[in-house]
């Protein structure tokens, strides 16, 4: 029989043994441990100029993938670079995420933007990215001239083949423009950088002198195309499509890229760059990819009805063939559309905006 100290020695050997046992286990994650995890995932503030119907869904699904909790500021892409602009340094944006290259020139032009990684840069064809590699494009639209199908019968036979020839006194009263929007201006700067501020500012006082209807954006342009407030619009094409998939073919608007290769017939990107500010910057460069990644570049074929700039995705069935397009697409560089100052400055001057 074992004696009283005996026993306590055993029992104290059983309880060593025990311990020993369990640390040496692993527990699953607990509820508390997700959430410990998530709120580590950190922060990003994105400044949008691009609009939130767009891209709100596509950056609620990196937030839930990634846990990272996401602040956007939205705003027409001129207004957030104006923002960015005057707060400089002090910004708390970590990104700028803007609807056309000229909003990018201008911050890229401030020396605003940090360089991208080689990797990311290497995803997007040339083309699309400037020569700082200090932004990267993330989606392809098309500049088309949208038409009414009840007062347009045969576009390539009614409606010129070049942007400029709008000035005729046939489209008096007949054009819807947007002269605020962000690729409306991107596509004035083109026009310096091709034609020069001369023709340029005889193209825009020529299409003044035709009373054109202004509109806030692209979205009522096409509307009022439809609605035959007008017979043509300067839009960029995915527009129309959102109207088609919701109201089906029988809405009466029509896309007609200009087949000239003039600054009318512009193919440009949506882009992205980080702040080399950025409070965020790892997330900052963590969105990018996942912008460029097959699951966002999807999105925005099946949803936004835009071209993917990374190879392998599919595009919407009724989108025309980028490669149809590209053939008489203006060729132009995404630096000779970062003067957005200047544009803005020929737009002020001629009283187009104000």
């Amino acid at each position: 029989m074992l004696t009283k100290q005996s026993r306590q020695f055993v029992l104290i050997l059983l309880l060593l043994l025990l311990a020993a046992c369990g640390s040496g286990s692993e527990e699953p994650a607990t509820e508390n441990d997700a959430a410990f995890e998530t709120e580590t995932a950190g922060d990003l503030v994105i400044y949008s100029g691009r609009s939130e119907s767009l891209v709100q869904p596509i950056i609620d699904q990196f937030a839930a993938e990634t846990g990272i909790n996401v602040q956007v500021r939205y705003g027409s892409t001129s207004e957030m670079a104006g923002v960015l602009l005057e707060e400089g340094e002090n910004s708390p944006a970590d990104l700028f995420y803007a609807q056309d290259p000229g909003g990018l020139g201008a911050i890229a032009n401030a020396g605003m933007f940090s360089t991208l990684p080689e990797a990311t840069i290497a995803l997007v064809p040339d083309r699309f990215t400037p020569d700082s590699n200090n932004w990267v494009g993330i989606s392809g639209r098309a500049r088309v001239v949208v038409y009414s199908t009840s007062l347009i019968n045969d576009p390539a036979g009614e409606l010129p083949a070049d942007i400029f020839d709008f000035v005729g006194e046939e489209w008096n009263g007949r054009i819807g423009w947007a002269p605020t929007n962000g690729s409306f201006q991107a596509m004035v700067t083109a026009m310096r950088a091709t034609w020069g501020n001369d023709k340029t500012r005889e193209w825009l006082q020529g299409i003044q002198a035709n009373n054109p209807v202004v509109y806030p954006k692209n979205t009522p342009i096409v509307a009022g195309v439809a609605a035959e407030e007008v017979a043509v619009g300067f839009v960029n094409h995915y527009y129309l499509h959102r109207f088609l998939a919701e109201e089906g073919e029988g809405f009466a608007a029509r896309n007609y890229f200009l087949p000239g290769g003039g600054p009318g017939s512009l193919i440009m990107v949506s882009g992205a760059g980080i702040l080399n500010t950025a409070p965020n910057a790892e997330n900052a460069q963590r969105f990018i990819d996942f912008l460029l990644s097959v699951e966002a570049q999807q999105y925005f074929a099946d949803e936004t009805f835009e071209y993917p700039v990374v190879a392998g995705i599919n595009i919407n069935p009724g989108l025309a063939a980028f490669a149809d397009l590209d053939s008489v697409a203006l060729s132009i560089s995404m630096n000779d559309l970062a003067d957005l100052e200047g544009t803005q400055d020929m737009l002020l001057a001629l009283g187009i905006i104000e």
